[in-house]
């Protein structure tokens, strides 16, 4: 049985991954050939975003055929060979379901439109409250209404997301039968794992205008989620010990995470949540330049850590995904100590109780491509925001430096291979240009330093395997109050482990109750260390894992 605990998963965003046919779009077959690339970091899962038949209005988070694989990314029968190729050298797929809404080309929502009644109960039709005005205030989470007037039959249909991804109505048992039947699908099809997209919006809570917000706290975490996700597991993936489940839970609490990930197995695996990924946000504001509130970064992780364990329920552990900026740019220092710090991030992540996800190229410290020009940004939420800053007064060049730092595109640029002029990743023109930096921050270089970040990321995901401290132990953080210094405790039947991270560019002091001169390193990004018996100096972005075995 996979132990996801002691697993670490690699996502693939295959639209940018690795082009087998020249045509500027990475895709399976390109998948194929870098399989034992993934093999040697030692991950156990590939979670591949949607490869499905799509119109790409959302990069493919909007689906209008889930059974058939997108033209642009390949055939079913190269989805099989990754699936046959992938569990040769012990690696299993999990694949992205995107079950709230589908896009409006979906066949369901085309049968509705034309008045099937079957199909109509499929989606969420509503009156408007009186002639122009949508059934309740909710905000798309995409920027305006979350409701869409139809004038054929003067009514409006709810999309929380972009007007082209219909809400399904989970309320009509023949929508969750159907769900069933995709995942059961791709089950036959060897999936081991499965990630469910904005999985905790689906149950609708009453219809009504909501005065102190968006409309979300209407749906978020809904009255039936927890049925439904019982349900869907012991219809499907509930009854195989071998698949892996995480959801990804928007603005969601962590008393509702008890149970989605609860050690009974009743729901999920394992959680995906945000929260401190806010912390260089305004507010719920993104489209900000506010340097990031560390404080509130330790307050939050260590907050999920502890109570979680607590509650018996387990994180998904992550800095990076495709709709995240690269973390070495966000929370690191490029310029500087670009290695350092890319390594002292993954540090702090993977010795971290919970599965960790590791996003392609962030294991080469990959960065944010820091675009100059809006004609080389192709995400629809950066081109909108571009425009919205200069509306609100922003100047250009301010609106630019704020896409520099918050697109999406930041991690959607492709993945470096090589130094050459498309860094290995097409022989064509990519869809999206390629970041300036690879002719040095690439997979070939870092393949061949022992020294590199791929080698240090590589130590991480084995002392996962090796120790069970990591995979196993409770929480403790350690001198919470430290302007400088991220640091925490891991034990486990007599063993146990301290993880020391100094998150600035200045040598600071840290101080420990334990004598820690007698402890053994297990890891750092620095060769040489300073420690005495209770204290270590620790270097710019200087970090280090500490063991031993409890006397």
């Amino acid at each position: 049985m996979a132990d996801f605990r002691k697993s670490v998963v690699y996502q693939i965003y295959p639209k940018s991954f690795c082009d087998s046919n020249g045509d500027g779009l990475g895709d399976l077959r390109g998948v194929i050939g870098k399989l034992d690339y993934i093999k040697e970091l030692g991950v156990d899962y590939i979670w591949l975003t949607p490869f499905y038949v799509s119109p790409q209005k959302d990069n493919g988070y909007d689906i209008a055929d889930y059974y058939h694989v997108d033209p642009r990314y390949g055939t079913m029968e190269d989805f099989e060979e990754l699936a046959k190729e992938a569990e040769k050298r012990g690696i299993r797929l999990m694949l992205d379901m995107v079950f709230n809404h589908t896009s409006d080309q979906n066949e369901w929502f085309q049968k509705a439109l034309k008045g099937d009644p079957k199909y109509r109960n499929y989606y969420i039709f509503k009156k408007g409250k009186e002639p122009g005005v949508p059934p309740t205030n909710w905000q798309s989470k995409f920027g305006g209404s979350a409701w869409q007037y139809l004038e054929e039959t003067d009514e409006y249909y709810l999309h929380l997301y972009d007007v082209s991804q219909p809400d399904l109505n989970w309320e009509n048992p023949e929508v969750r039968q159907e769900v069933q039947k995709i995942v059961k699908f791709w089950i036959g099809k060897g999936a081991k794992g499965f990630r469910f997209d904005v999985v905790n919006v689906i149950s609708k809570g009453e219809y009504k205008d909501d005065y102190e917000g968006d409309g979300r706290r209407f749906y978020t975490d809904g009255p039936r989620i927890h049925e439904y996700l019982q349900e869907l597991n012991a219809a499907t993936f509930g009854t195989d010990a071998e698949i892996i489940t995480v959801g990804e839970m928007s603005s969601t609490s962590l008393e509702n995470c008890y149970h989605y990930a609860g050690e009974d197995g009743k729901e999920l695996s394992m959680v995906f949540s945000f929260h401190h990924l806010k912390v260089d946000f305004m507010g719920n504001e993104k489209w900000v330049m506010v340097p990031f509130d560390f404080q509130k970064l330790k307050e939050i992780i260590f907050d999920w850590q502890v109570n979680m364990a607590k509650h018996k329920a387990w994180n998904a552990v992550f800095w990076c995904n495709h709709d995240q900026p690269r973390v070495v740019s966000r929370f690191g220092n490029v310029k500087k100590y670009w290695k350092e710090s890319a390594k002292m991030l993954g540090t702090v992540i993977h010795c971290l109780r919970g599965t960790p996800y590791i996003y392609q190229g962030e294991e080469l410290g990959m960065t944010n491509p820091d675009f100059t020009k809006i004609d080389q940004y192709r995400d629809v939420e950066s081109l909108n925001h571009f425009r919205i800053l200069q509306d609100k007064g922003l100047t250009e060049e301010n609106a630019y430096q704020i896409l520099q730092i918050h697109s999406r595109d930041n991690s959607r640029t492709p993945m470096q291979w090589d130094g050459s002029e498309n860094a290995g990743f097409t022989t064509g023109t990519p869809w999206i240009e390629i970041t300036d930096n690879h002719t040095y921050i690439n997979a070939e270089a870092e393949r061949k330093d022992q020294d590199s970040i791929f080698q240090h990321y590589k130590k991480l995901v084995q002392l996962r395997k090796e120790y069970d401290v990591i995979a196993y132990g409770d929480v403790e953080p350690l001198d919470q109050k430290n302007p400088s210094v991220l640091a925490y405790r891991r034990v486990y039947e007599g063993e146990e482990i301290y993880v020391v991270s100094n998150f600035y560019g200045n040598e600071v002091t840290w101080k420990c109750e334990k004598d820690l001169s007698e402890f053994e390193v297990l890891l750092s990004n620095y060769k040489d260390k300073k420690i005495e018996e209770n204290k270590l100096t620790l270097r710019p972005y200087e970090s280090i894992i500490l063991y031993n075995k409890i006397k």
